[in-house]
């Protein structure tokens, strides 16, 4: 949570809320954390002006079962701190 700011927001791209400030964030990424496969590689990233963008390959365990799942997450930083943050979900396989 160091990296993001009190106030961050993130979204299923472009506009769907998933968390609103520190506490919903920690949330979802206390959630994602008990999976014991998880793991994110990322692929590439880009940097622009204030925005970082980063393709990742995440491997998790869905509902469903045990997959990978690509990635593409978009971040807006102000004062070295992540503000909003976007996601937008490619194609997922299951193991």
């Amino acid at each position: 949570m160091a990296v993001y700011a009190g106030d961050a927001r993130q979204f299923d791209h472009p506009d769907k809320l998933l968390a609103d400030g520190a506490a919903q964030i920690r949330a979802r990424f206390a959630a994602r954390f008990t999976e014991p496969n998880l793991h994110a590689q990322l692929l590439q990233r880009l940097v622009v002006g204030n925005v970082v963008i980063d393709q990742e390959l995440v491997t998790r365990t869905f509902p469903e079962g045990p997959g990978t799942i690509e990635l593409a997450a978009i971040y807006e930083v102000q004062n070295g701190k992540i503000t909003k943050a976007w996601f937008v979900s490619g194609a997922k396989t299951l193991a």
